[in-house]
């Protein structure tokens, strides 16, 4: 980071979110602190690994703020007019998250103890730090949910992962258990997929598969949890579905994507695909590794029994 020559302008500042409604008079005493100082593009102003003494208010260029590594995906861009670093102004601890000049900006800083001191002539200048700060943490709020749903959804067709499965059948298990109802699993496989992939290419597999998810997903109540197990398999969880409704529901799923011979798709035209489904129910104390066994079995025996079927 380097120093820079700016010409203080009352009008600029009046503009920063941080100094709206502020008395000229405040500002003016925060011009004598402010240091502007230039940043090339990838220097890092902020890192975890640096306590942070200086709130950042950015002039022109842009800010990329990353979390856990430089090398992750950035989760937000900082802008004219923003701020960074401000948490750990405030509270003086390491800050969060990298903070990356994305091009060439320039930044005025302040350091801590200039504001805190201005904090009592100003209830203004307070008051916008404070806003600032609740946004700040509302939008750190928003980033980890999420996180936290890319964590547990499937890139490719949108349905939950095996580690939404885990987590939904503890919960599910468990108030089957205390209510006495039942949970049984659907265990489906594309059928042939291999086979479908040599002959229409991998690209019209991914979109075979994502026929599938949607096919499902859109026979499903809100509460049954569809997941992508691996590869073309795919499992439902029925919360409070006996096993009777639950071959209904399977045979309608079956019937549902065997109707689609052929779909339109970004490459055009492809044929649709078939699914075998193994039914297990839940027995008491059971693991979701006994469950699967199960419907994996049920599965097979489906299979065996010439696919395009159910069993169980």
């Amino acid at each position: 980071m380097k120093k820079a020559t700016w010409q203080a302008d009352l009008h600029q500042l009046r503009q920063l979110r941080l100094f709206h409604n502020v008395a000229v008079s405040s500002i003016n005493e925060l011009l004598k602190e402010f240091r502007a100082c230039d940043l090339e593009a990838g220097e890092v102003l902020l890192s975890p690994f640096n306590r942070n003494q200086y709130l950042y208010l950015l002039l022109k260029g842009q800010l990329k703020v990353h979390l856990g590594t430089l090398e992750s995906q950035a989760v937000s861009l900082l802008k004219a007019g923003d701020c960074a670093g401000e948490i750990s102004f405030i509270d003086n601890e390491h800050p969060s998250a990298y903070v990356v000049a994305s091009e060439p900006s320039q930044v005025l800083r302040l350091h801590r103890e200039s504001l805190f001191q201005l904090f009592q002539q100003s209830p203004e200048l307070m008051q916008n730090m404070l806003e600032l700060l609740c946004e700040r943490v509302r939008k750190g709020n928003r980033i980890i949910i999420n996180s936290e749903q890319n964590a547990n959804v499937d890139a490719l067709t949108g349905a939950y992962n095996r580690r939404w499965l885990e987590q939904m059948f503890e919960r599910e298990s468990t108030r089957s258990a205390f209510n006495g109802k039942p949970l049984c699993m659907l265990m489906l496989d594309v059928d042939h997929f291999k086979a479908y992939n040599d002959q229409h290419g991998h690209l019209a597999g991914d979109y075979a598969l994502s026929l599938v998810a949607n096919t499902l997903r859109n026979q499903l109540r809100p509460k049954d949890s569809l997941t992508r197990f691996g590869g073309e398999e795919f499992v439902i969880l029925l919360p409070d579905i006996a096993e009777e409704e639950a071959r209904s529901i399977g045979e309608r799923l079956r019937l549902a994507l065997q109707k689609i011979g052929s779909f339109h798709s970004p490459i055009g035209v492809i044929p649709g695909v078939t699914v075998s489904i193994g039914l297990a129910k839940m027995h008491p104390k059971d693991s979701l590794q006994g469950l699967i066994a199960r419907a994996d079995s049920a599965l097979y025996r489906a299979k065996r029994q010439g696919r395009n079927c159910l069993y169980g």
